[in-house]
């Protein structure tokens, strides 16, 4: 008799999930960087997926890189009042940035919606280098750490930056002699590596995953606690020696001042579709990890990472007061 009334419950919140989300029959993505990287394919395929499962009718996307994403920030928030049905797709470099000051705004001046996926951190080479392991860059850095050309796709100081000079503390050596070059995101970082102005890359595994799926690069290391089932093969920071892990949330935000019902047709949009097969091919194909909170809970994430990671960035003094 419990499980039935279990099931019986169960059945009914999918059931408003779906009845919430079918009065979004559009839903607008803000993208706060170019096309490429791990924001554009985290809004691209979650539209993908809530179109295809019939969740929303059409999607649309608008690219707006600038200011380390603080200018389409400013955009939803000034023209709040237009944005009725638009998600801006946000990350872990959200917090990051914020604390570095690189723009005024933080979440807290947003509306979180929900997350919807985690994306571990990884390390990444040509498939023609001559380092085969974490290893093996670790004995190029301590001949000559400036010869490590470290590509990311955020400015210094933010997460790209950020998890590989936290790597290199871990396996004991001076974060502060890494040479970092800053790209506007992931996707001209990929680019920098694949032409060979850089020679390492810190990205997430659903930003690498393909290149490596077509023999373009290789992942040296994940900044996972085990291998991951998307990538059996890659191994982890902790099996080479480096006590390190490290997972990049993406989730969507709204603009602030909405009528409540809009925040919930959002919410119960992502929802109802985490439980769909289109959900779960494009998720497959990304190497996404579900990581799931809504709401209050949301924002009670974003609170509790904001202190641990402003802890982190004093102790390698990249935080600004």
């Amino acid at each position: 008799m419990g499980w039935c009334r279990s099931a019986g419950v169960l059945l009914l919140a999918l059931v408003c999930s779906v009845a919430h989300a079918a009065e979004l029959d559009t839903l607008h993505f803000l993208i706060p960087a170019g096309p490429g990287g791990g924001w554009d394919g985290t809004a691209r395929g979650v539209g993908e997926a809530l179109t295809k499962a019939g969740i929303v009718e059409h999607a649309s996307f608008e690219n707006l890189s600038g200011g380390g994403g603080g200018r389409a920030i400013a955009k939803l928030i000034e023209t709040a009042e237009r944005q009725q049905k638009t998600m801006l797709v946000g990350s872990t470099p959200f917090v990051v940035r914020s604390l570095q000051k690189v723009f005024p705004q933080s979440f807290r001046d947003l509306r979180p919606v929900a997350s919807v996926i985690a994306d571990y951190a990884v390390f990444a080479v040509r498939t023609e280098s001559a380092w085969q392991s974490w290893a093996d860059v670790m004995n190029a850095y301590d001949k000559n750490p400036r010869s490590v050309k470290i590509a990311g796709g955020s400015v210094r100081g933010s997460t790209d930056h950020l998890v590989i000079v936290s790597a290199l503390q871990a396996s004991g050596r001076d974060p502060r002699r890494a040479l970092y070059i800053p790209y506007d995101g992931g996707g001209r970082a990929m680019a920098g590596l694949l032409t060979g102005e850089t020679d390492l890359l810190s990205t997430g595994f659903g930003e690498a995953v393909d290149m490596t799926r077509s023999d373009t690069v290789r992942i040296l290391a994940v900044a996972s606690p085990t291998r991951l089932p998307e990538g059996p093969d890659i191994p982890t920071l902790n099996e080479q020696g480096v006590p390190f892990e490290f997972a990049n949330w993406r989730g969507f935000f709204a603009a602030p001042g909405l009528p409540e019902a809009r925040y919930a047709q959002m919410e119960a949009a992502l929802r109802a579709m985490l439980g769909t097969k289109e959900f779960e091919a494009v998720r497959n194909r990304m190497g996404w990890t579900v990581l799931h909170t809504e709401g209050d809970a949301f924002f009670s994430f974003l609170e509790n990472q904001e202190a641990e990671i402003g802890e982190m960035m004093g102790k390698l003094g990249f935080r600004r007061r």
